[in-house]
């Protein structure tokens, strides 16, 4: 009887975790992130005409918890390095910073 009783036990500790991670898994695969409004590509026209002649070196898609979504890019002209941000809703520049680079590393 002292068998029978650990078996039943065991049992719903079983099916309580088999649920709960059912249930987790449910929660965290429910809804994919909806597809930003402005794409990879126009992203890079927007950035281009922000600093025209550039070329992108890098390219990554932020979404951000807090804040908006962007697309953060990265531009090389000449020696300088250009961070331009892109709004992926609305396709605004965020934001913009140079880094001159004068072959000094002082």
């Amino acid at each position: 009887m002292q068998i029978t009783k650990k078996l039943i036990v065991a049992g719903a500790g079983v099916v309580a975790l088999v649920a709960g991670g059912g249930a987790a898994y449910a929660a965290t695969a429910a809804a994919p992130a909806a597809a930003p409004k402005i794409t990879a590509e126009q992203a890079i026209d927007i950035a281009h005409k922000a600093v025209p002649g550039a070329w992108v070196s890098e390219l990554d898609f932020d979404r951000r918890g807090t804040g908006p979504e962007v697309w953060e890019l990265e531009l090389t002209k000449g020696t300088d390095k250009h961070e331009v941000d892109v709004d992926a809703a609305s396709g605004k520049v965020a934001k913009h910073e140079t880094e001159r680079n004068d072959d000094n590393d002082d």
